[in-house]
């Protein structure tokens, strides 16, 4: 779905990709519907907008059903229509073991990334079903195929965002709604501070690896050029494509290479 002229919302709008997100949509002629926890941030994302006009602001908590469902309904009746939807929503967890996770982190983590996208496909799928044309966009994370050591908890909420994007894509087949799931591999972002973890700077990377992050805005431009696209599957940055290549034909190698690479972000 091209989107120009469109009317879209996006999730986690509030700073990072999303932001990069509501900027470049706003660019190419697009309506936002700017959906975050986070108020202020929210002012934040409006105000680095040029034309902040055709962008609305709205906090709201994704793992609430409720709140969703009426923000939904909020946004379909002031814009009259929404063409689709941008679920980049998303927190990590500490960099530990399972066995050493708080299990009220891991409830958050799968509340946030896997209830979140489910609750906004749910509040908005029935409406977006009577559209002559529509998109369902969820971004997964190279962590949803790939086992991660000390993001396991992230990783299986990121797979579960995979394959309920595949299973819609399967399901809306024959109608008018189409659906993508991103993979993006690292990105310079604060997403650390953002999942409320002060002490964990994962964009400190080796020089080596940090060639291979995708900056925001890199990353926002190749997820809305994944929308356009209408592909079921969008693997973005050079990590992802090549883990993905790897874990495909090298399992092993490929989980010994991640280990490698991130073993020094481990408690």
């Amino acid at each position: 779905m091209k989107v120009s002229s469109k009317t879209l919302v996006v999730t986690g709008a509030g700073g990072g990709v999303g932001r990069e997100l509501v900027k470049e949509l706003v660019k190419r002629n697009v309506k936002v519907a700017a959906i975050d926890v986070n108020e202020k941030a929210l002012e934040e994302t409006h105000q680095a907008v040029d034309n902040s006009k055709n962008v609305t602001l709205h906090k709201v908590d994704l793992t609430d059903y409720d709140a969703v469902a009426k923000a939904a309904n909020e946004i379909i009746e002031k814009y009259g229509a929404v063409d689709g939807i941008i679920n980049n929503a998303g927190i990590i967890q500490p960099f530990v073991h399972i066995n050493d996770l708080d299990i009220k982190r891991i409830q958050l983590v799968m509340n946030v990334n896997f209830y979140g996208t489910l609750h906004m496909v749910k509040a908005f799928l029935p409406h977006l079903m009577q559209r002559e044309q529509a998109h369902i966009l969820n971004v997964s994370s190279m962590g949803g195929f790939l086992p991660v050591p000390g993001q396991v908890a992230y990783g299986a909420s990121k797979a579960a965002v995979m394959l309920l994007s595949e299973g819609l894509y399967s399901e809306l087949l024959h109608t008018d709604v189409n659906v993508t799931v991103v993979f993006p591999g690292g990105i310079s972002t604060n997403i650390a501070k953002n999942s409320g973890i002060e002490d964990m700077d994962i964009s400190a990377a080796d020089e080596k690896t940090a060639k291979l992050l995708l900056t925001p805005n890199e990353a926002a431009v190749q997820i809305i050029e994944a929308m356009e696209s209408n592909k079921c599957r969008v693997y973005i940055g050079k990590d992802s494509k090549l883990m993905n290549f790897l874990f495909k034909y090298m399992p092993k190698f490929a989980l010994k290479t991640i280990n490698k690479m991130l073993g020094d972000h481990m408690k």
